[in-house]
This record gives structure tokens, C-alpha cells and sequence, in this order.
């Protein structure tokens, strides 16, 4: 009996980047240079004509998604007899430190808002819901820090519960990349988008299934879309260091900054110490808990050496 080729059993459908762009079909570009520039992460290389050939065909797809959920929203609410509170489209964003979570995020939100069915759209990096740096210290974690230990999960879990069930003005922890700690006092104020993008590291894991059946919740299971930003280690490295490298000029020189005791390191020396915490906790929670998790998302975009998508897997229905 002949064997099915890996490919034929693969879950995804595979796409070049030539193959993805033409799935643009129409969609207008209504971003310009400078809107693009406003939310191009650090050593990112994001232009225009990676809009067009990645991000405005994600766009078209998401949007049909989304418009999707909402008939069978309607349908099920008049199938059950009552008004129901409006509720989100929660697209989940997933994939390693130094990948480009945030610039990608950013850019779908733009995007995402210039759809006139949806303009409602909101971000929530779950940076926030890392524990204090205070109460990271007391565990033992700050060396973990970015691990799901670390996180405040109970919290993150309500707060998508409430989210998902229609409540307003649903209230989140800000974190500051600067002071690498918790925010106290300030919130993100969530209030009844269309869509709501969640960016994190480890936002699709799932943890050991109960034997007796009983519900534990994962955040993966609020989301209606997910989507994973991959790229080989190697490569994530190579960016690692280069952003430590541009912080180190930047970020780093100013003395509120949790690492500016690195601004002053020369060149052998900053490399030395980016590829220690690379190695030592980055690269340690890509393997363990991070990269695990690639394969449940909906849409893969692969990544290569030059920060652009050569690669996208969009999973089969």
C-alpha cells in the first residue's frame, strides 16, 4: 500500500510569497509610508511592499472571517431567542522574543480598521499580565521571566472570559519595556471592539488535560483566529543581538532603564551578554513552551533571514 506523502497529510495548505500576494485579489492599500514607519518595530524592515505582498491579503482574509463569526453570531442569537451582548473576534498572536509579535500586531490593526464592517479594533499585548518584578523575585523567577510561570494567568483567563462575554470597559495591566516591569495602577481599557488582536509569547499553549474531564481553561480557547510568526533559530538569534545592540544605544542609555547597566558595554562585550540571556532564557523557553505550540495555530508566516515572510501555511478547513 503506498504511503501518503508528508505534504498530503500536512494540515496546511502551503503558499510562496508570490502565490499569497495574488490572494490580495482588490483589497485597496489605505496605509501610506508613514503609517507603515509609525509602527516598524526596532531593526525591522517592514515597507510597503510587505504590506501588499503579506499583510493585505491577511487582512482580506481575517475580514471574511470575522464577517463569518458575526452571521453565525446573529444566527445563534435569534436560534436562542434574545438580544446577547456583542462579542469580540479575538485573533490570537503567537511566536518568539525578537520575531516581530508586535510589529506584525500593529500592522494588522491598521489594517483591520480600515474595513468598514469592523473599525472597532483594539491590541492587547500579555506583557502586562506578567507578574511584578517584586513578586517574580520572591519565587525565584526573574531568571524565567517570559516562561507561563511567570505570568498571572488566573487574571489573564478572567479578563478574556469577560471580554468574550460582551462586558464593557474590561480592564488590563500595562507593562513598561523600559522599567521590564508591571505598570501599578495603570490600565488598558478594553471596551467592546469588533476585533481584539492578543499578542504574546506562549498565548497558544495548553497545559496537561484533566483526567476526570473536568474544564480547564486555556487562553488559546477565547480565540476565533491565531496566528504564529516563525523563524529559525539561528536567525531569531541574529536578530536578538542586533536589537540588544540598537537598545544599547537607545533605550538602555536612559537610567530609568532595567538594563542600563548594559549601556555602556563595548561591542564584545554587548554581544557577550545578548547571547548569554539569549541562550539562557529565550532560546530555553522558544524550545520548551514556544515553538510547541506552532502547529495549533490557523495561519503560519515563515520567516526569513531578512525579516520578510517567505513562507505562509494557512490551515485547511
Amino acid at each position: 500500500m503506498e504511503q501518503a506523502s508528508p505534504d498530503a497529510l500536512s494540515p496546511y495548505r502551503s503558499f510562496s510569497r508570490e502565490e499569497w500576494a495574488r490572494l490580495r485579489a482588490d483589497t485597496p492599500l489605505t496605509l501610506t509610508a508613514e503609517d507603515i514607519e509609525a509602527v516598524r518595530g526596532l531593526n525591522e524592515r517592514l515597507d510597503i511592499k510587505e504590506v501588499e505582498t503579506i499583510y493585505l491579503p491577511l487582512s482580506r482574509l481575517l475580514n471574511l472571517h470575522v464577517a463569518a463569526s458575526q452571521e453565525l453570531f446573529g444566527a445563534r442569537r435569534r436560534f436562542l431567542g434574545g438580544n446577547g451582548r456583542k462579542v469580540p473576534f479575538i485573533i490570537g498572536m503567537a511566536g518568539s522574543v525578537a520575531v516581530g509579535k508586535s510589529t506584525t500586531a500593529r500592522i494588522l490593526l491598521k489594517l483591520l480598521k480600515r474595513w468598514p464592517d469592523h473599525p472597532r479594533v483594539q491590541l492587547l499585548p500579555t506583557d502586562g499580565f506578567l507578574l511584578p518584578n517584586v513578586e517574580l523575585e520572591a519565587r525565584g523567577l526573574m531568571g524565567r521571566k517570559g516562561f507561563p510561570e511567570s505570568y498571572d494567568l488566573p487574571r489573564l483567563l478572567r479578563f478574556l472570559a469577560d471580554v468574550k462575554a460582551g462586558r464593557g470597559a474590561v480592564e488590563a495591566p500595562v507593562y513598561d519595556h523600559l522599567t521590564y516591569d508591571v505598570v501599578e495602577g495603570e490600565t488598558l481599557v478594553i471596551d467592546q471592539p469588533d476585533i481584539l488582536i492578543v499578542e504574546g509569547l506562549n498565548v497558544l499553549q495548553t497545559g496537561r488535560l484533566p483526567r476526570d474531564g473536568t474544564a480547564i481553561p486555556f487562553v488559546s480557547d477565547f480565540f476565533d483566529f491565531s496566528i504564529y510568526i516563525d523563524a529559525e533559530e539561528e536567525v531569531l538569534r541574529r536578530w536578538y543581538v542586533e536589537r540588544f545592540f540598537s537598545l544599547r544605544r537607545t533605550a538602555f542609555r536612559d537610567p530609568r532603564s532595567y538594563f542600563h547597566r548594559y549601556a555602556d558595554l563595548d561591542d564584545k562585550e554587548a554581544e557577550a551578554v545578548a547571547v548569554q540571556i539569549w541562550e539562557a532564557i529565550n532560546l530555553v523557553n522558544l524550545r520548551e513552551n514556544i515553538l510547541p505550540t506552532r502547529q495549533r495555530a490557523d495561519l503560519i508566516l515563515h520567516k526569513g533571514p531578512r525579516h520578510r515572510v517567505d513562507r505562509v501555511y494557512l490551515r485547511k478547513i
